[in-house]
């Protein structure tokens, strides 16, 4: 499987950036920084998640598995929409003090083929893969770093089902997986 983009810790930090400068942009009414930025493969067509947590409470994860736009503007794109998940309140301005701002860039996808539950299980690898899981109109997935909350495959699987609706202990009827990795960044929004 191909890996993420190939991106240099400076590139990094400046996607962490924009996105924070996204955020608090939105949050305070002020122009954001509308310069592209120098970096060729920030401009190179990308895909990302932005996740915004607020004390250790998650305020927001959205993000695109398709690369359809520059990554510079999926990521701007997607921390302006996680700022309003549709899960969650809309993030106000008094949590920007502690807010946390990571950005995953996510690696091509790969199919994963399994008919059974068990099989995708033994294909999987902890804390490597996200995983999507796709059956008729619904559609989950889970970024690698969920693994830090969900270690056990089998419990990392079960909570992706559930998410995407269908039931934990079996894969949906026409289901089809993909895995892809990712490379991630974070910051302290305050200091990015």
């Amino acid at each position: 499987m191909a890996g993420p983009l190939e991106l240099l810790p400076a590139d990094g930090e400046r996607l962490v950036r924009l996105a924070a400068e996204t955020v608090r942009a939105r949050l305070t009414g002020e122009p954001a920084d509308g310069r592209v930025p120098h970096a060729t493969a920030l401009r190179r067509l990308g895909s990302s998640f932005v996740t915004l947590e607020c004390a250790g409470t998650l305020r927001g994860c959205i993000g695109t598995l398709e690369a359809v736009r520059p990554l510079y503007r999926d990521v701007a794109r997607n921390a302006t929409r996680a700022m309003t998940d549709p899960r969650l309140d809309p993030l106000v301005a008094a949590e920007w003090p502690d807010l946390a701002v990571s950005v995953a860039v996510l690696g091509p996808s790969e199919p994963v083929s399994a008919r059974r539950l068990a099989d995708l299980l033994k294909q999987l690898r902890p804390h490597v893969d996200g995983l999507v899981v796709s059956a008729g109109r619904r559609q989950a997935t889970f970024l690698p770093a969920v693994w830090e909350k969900l270690p056990e495959p089998a419990d990392f699987v079960a909570a992706l089902l559930v998410k995407g609706g269908w039931a934990p202990d079996r894969l949906p009827a026409g289901a089809s997986m993909r895995r892809y990795t990712t490379s991630e960044f974070h910051a302290e929004a305050a200091t990015a």
